[in-house]
């Protein structure tokens, strides 16, 4: 009896210490601002052809954890330019897309990259990759001359 309650609590601390992992693994709203402003910096620096490889490279500097940048332009068009965790979206039209709650949150970017500010957080609920449960979500976005970048972050 002893050796199956010592199981179960090592299954018990295991199970908790692997929670934890995955909710250090959750980007927060500071990272995903830091993160929007370094590909900004590279935008301006390497130009917008060197930024796409870099923001489409799933290894590369603008994917950490759950945080990646995304690139699409302020025109309206709604078509991804680039997009950090999933390359099918690259050359897609994402204005149409719906979140779990209806908001059309891709019109909501670019009316927060087209906005006075140039830059702002949107909210709705999104399908969390590593979770595969939905969540609340944030992005945070911000206009870079004729595109703006994106990270979004899950609550």
């Amino acid at each position: 009896m002893k050796h199956i309650f010592v199981r179960l609590m090592t299954a018990l601390f295991a199970l908790s210490l692997g929670g934890a992992a995955l909710a250090q693994q959750k980007g927060t709203a500071d990272e995903a601002v830091a993160m929007v402003k370094k590909a900004g910096a590279y935008l301006k620096e390497n130009g917008q052809d060197k930024t796409i490889a870099a923001i489409n490279n799933p290894r590369g500097p603008f994917v950490k954890g759950d945080l990646y940048v995304f690139m699409l332009r302020t025109n309206g068009d709604g078509l991804a330019l680039a997009h950090g965790q999933n390359a099918k979206i690259v050359g897609k039209n994402m204005l149409e897309l719906r979140s779990a709650d209806g908001v059309y949150f891709v019109k909501d970017f670019i009316k927060v990259a087209n906005s006075a500010a140039g830059k702002g957080w949107v909210n709705y609920k999104w399908l969390n990759s590593v979770s595969n449960t939905i969540e609340e979500k944030s992005t945070y976005v911000e206009r870079h001359g004729e595109v703006f970048l994106g990270v979004g972050i899950y609550k």
